[in-house]
């Protein structure tokens, strides 16, 4: 899953893989700007095929977040 995420991430943002892993922070390592953050949130959404209720993507900070969101509402990557 982390692989799919990072990929995800990169192309989303137009980055290197390379350059993310599971503790980069949207916020602080990458700064991102919270649009740039609901639209990686929304092409999250449609490549697991989940909703992220707002309140709930409000607290996603890193991939880790995002993994760990995904794994606990039954996706497995």
């Amino acid at each position: 899953m982390l692989e799919s995420l990072k990929e995800l991430i990169s192309e989303q943002l137009s980055m290197d893989a390379e350059d993310i892993d599971l503790h980069t922070s949207f916020r602080n390592d990458l700064d991102i700007d919270s649009l740039d953050l609901f639209e990686l949130i929304m092409a999250v959404e449609d490549k697991f095929n989940i909703d992220f209720p707002s309140s709930d993507a409000e607290k996603l900070d890193t991939v880790e977040d995002i993994m760990n969101y995904l794994r606990d509402h039954g996706v497995d990557g």
